[in-house]
């Protein structure tokens, strides 16, 4: 589960420790517990990228889903931080997010939910519920989802063993603990598995070419989605969308009826509007679309109409944690 194996898999990578928090949140503490003294950094080998395309030749992902599991999550214990980081990544490679689902640890929503958004979309990707306590179920649901049977990974065992060799703990383990530590080395017998960052033992787990099994922990979560990019058949470059985003102090409800024509006549052209306001600030007017010199020239546009300013992602991002403070 997503808080239970942060305590567990503590050890797995101090960079990614370190991750940059999401927005509105305050800084964790990164001292290392008595029992964890320091040790050389992991510098394990990470797995060579296929040749072949899981899409087919000439193919690539245009539309993602991600399902989040964990019981944690619905009840409100932990805060999910992973279907925004995939979010992000998706608009930012030029991928069509069209789902996320949040489920509980339960087996037969696990079964359902990954057979239909692996039969409808490109990629999908899973977080939470990969720890060795009773209800981490994530690996051996979807080994029943997809027909298959389960069997350790020697070299994820390996590795596990190599990153927790200095950690006096591991030495007074019973052999139910051991076992239940293996658990994270359990997976469908029929998955791909990719090594994606020299200094993390987890690995990436891929099962029907297109679902891809990721830990709850958001730092991890985020270091081994963007390490995974060399192995997904990525669009390219000229078909990623443009961002603009204009600001103004206008009240929304004064630029609405702008807004929906501006949306009527672009809509044809495969370009998206949106309003966003920051509460006694203003409004961000978003402008999507794959043609960068037409979403240049509309901004030009809602700019006079609206009274504001195009501003960059950065100082947009700013303005927004601003607003949540």
């Amino acid at each position: 589960m997503h808080s239970r194996t942060l305590a567990r898999l503590a050890s797995i990578s101090a960079h990614a420790r370190r991750a940059a928090l999401p927005s509105c949140s305050k800084p964790m503490s990164t001292a290392i517990p008595p029992d964890n003294p320091l040790s050389q950094p992991l510098n394990f080998a990470t797995s060579p990228v296929p040749k072949r395309n899981p899409l087919g030749e000439q193919r690539h992902i245009k539309t993602a889903a991600a399902l989040i599991i964990g019981d944690e999550i619905l009840n409100g214990k932990t805060l999910d931080r992973n279907s925004n980081y995939f979010a992000r990544f998706c608009f930012e490679h030029g991928i069509q997010l069209k789902r996320i689902e949040v489920i509980a640890d339960d087996e037969s929503e696990i079964i359902e939910a990954s057979r239909r958004m692996v039969q409808t979309y490109d990629f999908v990707v899973t977080s939470g519920g990969i720890g060795p306590t009773h209800d981490d179920i994530t690996y051996a649901s979807l080994a029943k989802s997809f027909d298959q049977g389960l069997a350790y990974h020697e070299e994820t065992l390996a590795r596990m063993k190599e990153s927790s060799k200095h950690r006096p703990w591991i030495l007074q383990q019973s052999e139910e603990q051991r076992m239940a530590r293996k658990r994270m080395a359990l997976f469908p017998d029929a998955a791909e598995v990719f090594f994606v960052a020299s200094d993390i033992w987890v690995p990436v787990v891929r099962l029907q070419e297109k679902l891809c099994i990721f830990p709850g922990i958001p730092s991890l979560f985020q270091k081994m989605l963007d390490n995974l990019k060399p192995f997904l058949p990525l669009p390219p470059e000229e078909e990623r969308p443009l961002r603009l985003q204009v600001f103004t102090t206008m009240p929304e409800s004064s630029i609405a009826p702008f807004l929906t024509d501006l949306q009527k006549r672009v809509q044809p052209e495969g370009i998206r509007i949106g309003s966003y306001p920051v509460i006694q600030k203003g409004v961000y007017v978003s402008l999507i679309g794959a043609n960068r010199d037409r979403v240049h020239t509309l901004g030009v546009e809602v700019e006079r109409e609206v009274q504001g300013r195009v501003v960059s992602e950065a100082e947009a991002e700013a303005k927004r944690q601003l607003g949540c403070q």
